[in-house]
């Protein structure tokens, strides 16, 4: 399945797999094959960005 389009949606996606499924943001886009910098500039265009700490983008 592909990664969603929309950064709103994305956004949800993303956070649903690294709550549910991935331990980490690069295991997910590893796992994923998806590049992490482009997941990043994607969702930090809608202001999100990624914490480590929490593994959720906030």
């Amino acid at each position: 399945m592909p990664i969603p389009n929309d950064p709103a949606i994305l956004l949800s996606y993303a956070n649903t797999k690294l709550r549910d499924e991935y331990p980490t943001l690069e295991e997910l886009c590893k796992s994923l094959c998806i590049d992490q910098w482009e997941l990043c500039q994607k969702l930090a265009g809608i202001g999100y960005h990624y914490e480590a700490g929490r593994n959720q983008f906030v």
